[in-house]
């Protein structure tokens, strides 16, 4: 609980990225393939690292969020391309919102605690009252604490896996095969730990933490505006903060991926569909207590995710055009950004009650992250090295690397995309 206490967006950014979908992924992975799709933990890792200590220095040198930032860097013409991108995104996530809340729902079914749609209402009510009545810093307590919850997954691959040989040679040692469905899944897992919405929400929840600093207040004091100790020392934690958080998730995935194949795969279950399925088919093989443990996970993702999912396109489009945001700010403050909030949580609230396939959504959600994956990263590579914005903290070597090759990774995962036909999960 230390490590919750004193850890920041690196944390929540690094958490909300292993929501329900992306779990329902994870097992899929794990139920089909084994743990020979370890090594791909151990490839996004890096990548994740660095693209988001770029988005997280972009906030630290700026004090402005990366919408903001668009504006200074791009004429007309680029503002109104990234502004379609935005607007793309903002749908993606309510309908990624809505597959969530289904989730949750499926989960608390699962608990035997009532229906699904009811409790796809109730998540999808307290979130939006919760962004809407609760300061920044309760918002954020509450994020760590749904974020620690991620830790059970570690508990059940600790329990369930009895072959930690084999775990840890399919971790160093790549087993790729050359077809449709293997290629489908890694795009799959790809987009599901790059996604485009964590860009914006690390540089967002950066910021919000900054100007809650002495040095802050209303507005957060770039690093170039602190004494040269001062600024290192918050740049130094900050990078720790990212790279653990990133680190997190990916052991999460990895506890995912190793559970399930220990469990579903080894018993010849491999048609996982959800992450509700998954916990469903761990009864049998691994007790209840797997089970219920495996629900519990998903539920407190699912509430984790659904705001950040919603925070993330409001924060970028309001940025873009020049108007306050923040869960720091009033709703009078920032009206548009909780307008956009509210279209999010609201909008996906009302897609999970109308008995829309869930997994459906998540295809059409991977397709339209698989095209405005690379463009978005893209933007943040062009921002994070122009050295009028970012001064002395313009990208070094390793972060151009990092950046410029999860931007190839994604571009090559959106034509696979379209080559393959699209992703069945």
């Amino acid at each position: 609980m230390q490590y919750v206490r004193a850890a920041g967006p690196g944390l929540v950014t690094g958490a909300s990225d292993d929501d329900p979908s992306g779990i329902a992924t994870y097992a899929q992975v794990g139920a089909k393939y084994g743990t020979s799709f370890l090594w791909a933990a151990i490839v996004t890792l890096p990548l994740m690292m660095g693209v988001q200590e770029i988005c997280d220095r972009t906030a630290l040198a700026t004090g402005i969020g990366l919408g903001e930032l668009a504006t200074k860097q791009f004429r007309r013409t680029g503002r109104a391309i990234i502004f379609v991108l935005i607007l793309v995104l903002i749908v993606a996530n309510t309908l990624n919102i809505a597959a969530d809340l289904v989730a949750i729902g499926s989960g608390m079914t699962l608990l035997k605690a009532g229906p699904t749609w009811l409790w796809a209402l109730i998540a999808g009510t307290v979130v939006s009252f919760l962004l809407v009545k609760g300061t920044f810093a309760r918002i954020n307590l509450v994020f760590k604490i749904l974020a620690a919850a991620l830790l059970v997954y570690v508990v059940v691959a600790i329990v369930v896996t009895h072959h930690w040989g084999v775990v840890l040679e399919d971790t160093v040692v790549p087993h790729i095969e050359f077809n449709r469905t293997y290629i489908a899944f890694f795009v799959a897992v790809l987009g599901t730990t790059i996604s485009p919405y964590l860009f914006f929400w690390q540089s967002a929840d950066r910021l919000e933490e900054m100007r809650l600093e002495p040095e802050g207040g209303l507005s957060a004091e770039p690093l170039g505006m602190r004494s040269a100790s001062s600024a290192a020392k918050k740049q130094r934690l900050s990078r720790v903060d990212v790279f653990s958080g990133m680190a997190f998730s990916n052991i999460v995935m990895f506890a995912i991926i190793v559970a399930t194949a220990e469990t579903l795969h080894a018993h010849h279950v491999i048609n996982i569909q959800s992450a509700a399925q998954a916990a469903s088919s761990l009864k049998p093989i691994a007790g209840q207590f797997a089970s219920e443990i495996f629900a519990l996970g998903f539920i407190g993702s699912g509430l984790l995710a659904v705001p950040i999912l919603a925070g993330s396109g409001s924060v970028a489009l309001s940025g873009l055009l020049g108007k306050d945001w923040g869960f720091s700010r009033s709703i009078k403050a920032a009206p548009l950004f909780y307008g956009l909030v509210g279209v999010g949580t609201l909008g996906g609230t009302a897609l999970s009650l109308l008995n829309v396939n869930p997994i459906k959504l998540l295809v059409f959600v991977a397709v339209i992250n698989g095209v405005i994956a690379a463009p978005l990263l893209a933007v943040v590579m062009v921002v994070s090295n122009n050295r009028r914005l970012m001064g002395k903290y313009v990208n070094g070597h390793a972060a151009n690397i990092l950046g410029g090759a999860a931007f190839v990774l994604m571009a090559a995962a959106s034509v696979a995309l379209f080559a393959t036909g699209g992703i069945s999960l």
